[in-house]
């Protein structure tokens, strides 16, 4: 799954509450930083952890404000040795 976060989520420690988050659920993936201010998350996995961790982005509980999440599901791609911060 390919999440892009909108909304304030930079310099607001939200990278890092996603890793732990998907860590949690056993998600493999990064979520990144992007120049328009998103932060983009992908993640590998089984689609029950990815749908809950795309519940965790829209709960109001992640650090900054979650404005909007717009998702996409994919086939895995494989080579994500575990869960890092962009």
């Amino acid at each position: 799954m390919t999440a892009w976060v909108h909304g304030s989520v930079q310099g607001v420690g939200f990278r890092y509450w996603t890793k732990t988050q998907a860590l949690e659920l056993g998600l493999l993936g990064y979520a990144a930083n992007q120049p328009d201010g998103r932060v983009r998350v992908v993640v590998e996995g089984g689609r029950p952890a990815c749908d809950t961790l795309l519940q965790r982005l829209w709960s109001g509980h992640t650090p900054g404000r979650v404005d909007l999440v717009v998702e996409l599901f994919g086939p895995a791609r494989g080579g994500l040795p575990s869960f890092e911060e962009r």
